[in-house]
């Protein structure tokens, strides 16, 4: 294949996955989910929005500085602040890249900008001059490209080619397109700029009408060489178009679409799990590729049929995914070298006292559990390294009082900055009574938004996994914890949103983007 077939595989999980409320992550988390990215060898890897904040700055500084095999890039909008802001985080990339976006539709710059064209196109290639002298990869997105006028989309993109831009972005930002009339955009854009040549086409679709994925390869058939996804299809409102789905597409029907990636399909499993462990988004079990029944067969014609030939009723192997690729299970007698080799084929590089306290976590579940799997591990770090990091509230002991006919009641201890306080409560359930005793202790005036049970790996004696979503004065946290007994994995996940609570409010991810 020529390299024009090659479609390059751009990774926003880390920035546009964010943006989906209470999805924020913490730097190492960010770092954690960036070296998964790494291994399934995702070309770009949109790091965050570095002006955003401090910690979107630390964050996008944090992947830049260790990721080596990617291009880190990070989004700006067009104004010099931004993209200075931007270059300064991506100084130590060993491949670095300024995103800068300015809205084109008319909607958008009538009552957002409040810009009339001229200006737009002189702010957008003054914005791609000045990242151009700080960084030699330049991305140019065409905010609201979907409800962009196609004149202007041409006058516009011709002007940031001209001025260093080599990659163009034509997002779909608020969900609108059609397959067959964003293709035909794409395509009338690449045969009536001039330049077109000059620059790799990029899509960015969002899933507001269920069409992210389709949008996103009618684009490349019509000659877009970039495709803009999340892992899960995470992102604000509805969501992005999902990698794993473009890509398995593009594997599966390369005889159609005649294009492929470099990505290595087998880690796309574990690099799901990740980002769903760490952001606390379950995945649906009928979730295309990744979800727990993705390859399962219920009906007897189609059991008896892919056991007399595989391809009857599967398109793709659950093998080329990482379903069942690994059959080694750690246990009680796994060594300390066994348990961080497996942490590293997982992408999780632990050193010193976060080894060490993720190995004494271990050997605990192994007590509790006869056979520890892959997500086990992956929740038992999320666990650790939440549990590591700076913490007002620590649970000391629970005792939960539940049986017919009476009203569940908890007793718990929990450390408040070092000085323990005891507190008791009644509930419908022993969940709530352990809130209620947690929130006597806390006071915390925020409000449960939701309350999900996820079980890591099959059988009765499998962890459960907790998200907790807090909201506060318009701020909302994801809370999580994991543990055998589901009632302690529900007070460790309410008091780790308590704790994201007490961090500096950190400003959204993106006021305005692609």
């Amino acid at each position: 294949m020529s390299s024009n077939d090659r479609v390059i595989i751009f990774d926003t999980t880390l920035r546009d996955g964010e943006q989906s409320p209470g999805a924020s992550m913490t730097g190492e988390e960010k770092l954690r989910i960036a070296r998964a990215l790494e291994r399934l060898k995702v070309d770009v890897i949109e790091a965050g929005f570095a002006i955003a904040s401090p910690g979107d700055f630390a964050a996008v500084k944090l992947v830049a500085d260790n990721i080596k095999d990617s291009t880190v890039c990070s989004l700006a909008r067009a104004v010099d602040a931004d993209i200075e802001r931007a270059a300064e985080a991506l100084a130590g990339a060993n491949s670095g890249r300024i995103h800068t976006f300015i809205a084109t539709s008319p909607i958008h710059m009538q009552y957002k900008l409040r810009m009339q064209p001229d200006q737009v196109v002189e702010q957008a290639v003054k914005a791609v001059k000045k990242a151009r002298s700080l960084c030699a990869d330049v991305e140019f997105s065409c905010e609201d490209a979907g409800r962009s006028e196609i004149d202007f989309l041409c006058r516009i993109i011709e002007a940031a080619i001209d001025a260093g831009a080599r990659t163009i972005n034509i997002p779909d930002t608020v969900g609108y397109a059609i397959p067959h009339q964003y293709a035909d955009t794409i395509r009338q854009l690449l045969e009536r700029i001039p330049n077109a040549d000059k620059a790799v086409f990029s899509v960015h679709c969002h899933n507001d009408l269920g069409l992210a994925v389709a949008n996103s390869l009618a684009a490349v058939v019509a000659g877009a060489r970039q495709v803009e996804c999340t892992i899960n299809g995470l992102g604000e409102r509805a969501g992005n178009a999902a990698l794993e789905e473009i890509v398995m597409a593009i594997k599966t029907r390369q005889d159609l679409l005649g294009v492929h990636t470099r990505i290595e399909t087998e880690h796309i499993l574990a690099a799901s799990r990740l980002v769903s462990g760490i952001t606390g988004f379950p995945v649906q079990p009928n979730k295309a590729i990744v979800g727990a029944n993705a390859f399962a067969h219920e009906s007897g014609i189609h059991q008896d049929g892919v056991l007399k030939h595989r391809e009857t009723y599967e398109i793709m192997s659950a093998q080329s995914v990482g379903w069942n690729a690994n059959k080694m299970v750690m246990g009680k007698h796994s060594g300390r070298a066994a348990f961080r080799s497996r942490l590293e084929e997982l992408g999780i590089v632990l050193e010193g006292d976060e080894l060490n306290a993720a190995f004494g976590r271990f050997k605990e579940l192994a007590d509790k559990k006869h056979e520890i799997f892959d997500e086990d591990l992956q929740a038992l770090v999320s666990d650790t390294l939440a549990d590591e990091a700076p913490e007002h509230y620590k649970l000391a002991s629970l005792e939960v009082t539940s049986k017919t006919g009476t009203v569940p009641e908890a007793r718990l201890l929990v450390s408040v900055e070092g000085a323990e306080h005891s507190a008791q409560a009644q509930g419908s359930g022993p969940v709530d009574a352990t809130f209620k005793a947690i929130e006597s202790i806390a006071q915390s005036g925020a409000t449960l938004q939701l309350y999900s049970v996820n079980a890591i790996t099959q059988g009765t004696d499998s962890q459960g996994e907790v998200t907790v979503r807090l909201e506060k004065g318009g701020r909302i946290v994801n809370g999580n914890g994991a543990d055998t007994d589901i009632v302690v994995a529900s007070a460790k996940a309410y008091l780790n949103a308590l704790n994201l609570m007490q961090v500096g409010a950190k400003a959204h991810p993106q006021v305005e983007g692609v």
